[in-house]
């Protein structure tokens, strides 16, 4: 990455690719049932299946999201206020970071956070090119975990944390992830959050059963990461891509399910597999406003203001710590 683009810091790397994902990946396949952190979804080559998706005509949660940015940026950089400093969790490709971005004129600094490093390395650099006079620090850090924020001298920070992330932890996981957000962000700051909303399962699986297969590749592109740095043997073949909705639990589940009786090893590990038997990737919950809103109260947050779509789809809302 070059290091002459104006504004851009050098990275600050908490090297989250070699902590414990042989642990998580190991305890995850020997439980009953199996499972995967989705975090492993965001290599490289992960980061850039997920870019498609949020393209994919049946993936509603982007573009519905964009135009409610499109529509409302305005309160939303009014709420931010002046001499903030913006630190987005998962920042991903940075397309609805612009949105905000070219209505903050005052803002001390932007810290993108992300876990993939390549992706982080080239989205910070196209964004420090665009807004030549913005401070950017880029963070390679799983933001799950605890690590420290840069200084920059911020009058408040303010957390963005875009999409539908939020969905994919369970319930008392969330809870305790938006305790720390509120530690992190401080007195006067706030929280920026996408939120998912409840609607019909017809237009919820679709967004996770896509007719070009490209969820269904990032779903399994887990398994070649596990084959790549854990010495796995997964025969992506021998699995396919599977994806539901729970309405008892209020959430989609993404699937890996074995088409085979079979044994796979990682890392030295045998692993078995009956045809049939799955593994759970990731959980995406879904919220009425007054759940989330019962949720964010349950970790010490308010919701100050909601902007949503005509259609109710999804939410954009923007809490204070109580």
């Amino acid at each position: 990455m070059s290091t002459t683009v104006p504004g851009l810091h050098p990275l600050i790397d908490y090297h989250p690719e070699t902590t414990s994902i042989r642990d998580e990946v190991l305890d995850g396949l020997q439980q009953t049932p199996k499972q995967l952190p989705s975090k492993l979804f965001y290599d490289a080559r992960g980061s850039r299946l997920f870019d498609r998706i949020c393209e994919l005509p049946e993936y509603y949660p982007t573009r519905t999201e964009m135009g409610i940015m499109q529509r409302h940026v305005d309160a939303m950089a009014a709420r931010i206020g002046a001499r903030a400093m913006l630190v987005e969790f998962g920042s991903g490709s940075s397309r609805k970071t612009r949105i905000l971005l070219d209505r903050l004129d005052d803002l001390v600094g932007y810290v993108p956070i992300d876990i993939s490093k390549e992706h982080l390395l080239q989205s910070a650099e196209d964004l420090a090119e665009a807004y030549p006079a913005l401070t950017i620090v880029p963070v390679c850090a799983d933001y799950t975990t605890t690590f420290e924020l840069p200084d920059l001298g911020a009058e408040r920070t303010t957390v963005y944390f875009p999409g539908s992330t939020i969905g994919n932890f369970e319930p008392d996981a969330a809870r305790d992830f938006l305790r720390r957000i509120a530690a992190i962000e401080g007195a006067g700051g706030g929280l920026l959050i996408g939120v998912d909303l409840q609607k019909d399962v017809a237009t919820l699986e679709a967004a996770y059963n896509d007719a070009q297969g490209v969820t269904a590749a990032f779903n399994k592109n887990v398994l070649a990461r596990i084959n790549r740095e854990l010495d796995g043997t997964f025969d992506l073949d021998r699995f396919r891509h599977r994806a539901f909705y729970d309405a008892d639990e209020g959430r989609i589940e993404m699937h890996l399910v074995s088409l085979a009786d079979q044994r796979v090893v990682v890392d030295g590990v045998d692993i078995q597999f009956d045809a049939g038997e799955t593994i759970c990737t990731e959980y995406s919950y879904k919220y009425s406003l007054d759940g989330f809103a019962e949720l964010a109260g349950a970790a010490g947050f308010a919701v100050a203001e909601v902007w949503t779509d005509a259609d109710d789809l999804f939410s954009v809302q923007y809490l204070v710590a109580q």
